[in-house]
């Protein structure tokens, strides 16, 4: 080896290569890092939130970017960005020379969970205020998912004739509740009960339209029927 003199060449000017291109990157990571090179000059969003507060945003901006464009810590700034009330997901890009861009996703509140928080359309749960008029999702610790799911099944299904959900419930012992947004309350139970609610959309529009409004619950945990309750007021 020592004697082949080509080979020596070869070795020594990939040596010279690879040290040259250590001092390249040496030198380009020193001035990458240094507050001077590229400093950022803005921040802006993608676009402009529904529902998130922008000077929300901006307080968190200001709080925890620093460094300019190669050395800001992108992903604290989305960890901070993704704690704010009605942002689901946020995520931010550089934008050569001096700019950083966030996109937000924010959440789409689908019903109000539990009372004091909300549960959005992939059955998340987060905290925010909002006074829109929302149905009511109640269920243990951990049912937020199985219970936006099976409101999408029974909305498709009281749709059919004209009706809507003001409240879906799961008990302990999953069993399911329905509160009407005319008022009447149906019993599902823990079987079968989307066969038990399409034998109530069957029947509703023949028999117990006309008294929807009088009425107090449909029970319809019966294998072959289902059990009516009194009028409104009384005993």
């Amino acid at each position: 080896m020592w004697d082949d003199a080509a080979l020596l060449r070869s070795l020594a000017n990939t040596l010279y290569v690879l040290c040259a291109l250590m001092v390249l990157y040496a030198a380009a990571h020193y001035v990458a890092h240094m507050p001077t090179v590229l400093p950022l000059q803005s921040v802006r969003l993608e676009e402009k939130p529904q529902r998130v507060m922008v000077s929300n945003v901006m307080k968190v901006v200001r709080e925890e970017v620093r460094g300019n464009l190669f050395t800001s810590d992108i992903e604290r700034v989305r960890l901070s960005l993704e704690v704010l009330p009605w942002v689901r997901k946020a995520s931010i890009r550089r934008e050569f020379p001096n700019s950083l861009v966030i996109d937000l996703e924010e959440h789409q509140a689908l019903a109000r969970w539990n009372g004091n928080k909300l549960v959005n359309k992939y059955g998340e749960i987060f905290v925010a205020e909002t006074t829109d008029s929302l149905p009511e999702f109640q269920g243990p610790e951990g049912t937020a998912a199985e219970v936006t799911a099976q409101y999408g099944l029974y909305s498709s299904q009281l749709a059919a004739v004209d009706l809507d959900m003001a409240l879906i419930a799961l008990s302990e012992r999953h069993a399911w509740q329905l509160r009407l947004s005319n008022g009447v309350m149906l019993e599902l139970g823990r079987e079968d009960m989307q066969q038990r609610l399409a034998r109530f959309t069957r029947v509703y529009p023949y028999s117990l339209a006309a008294r929807a409004g009088k009425l107090k619950y449909v029970d319809l945990r019966y294998r072959n029927g289902f059990a009516v309750g009194g009028l409104v007021g009384q005993s």
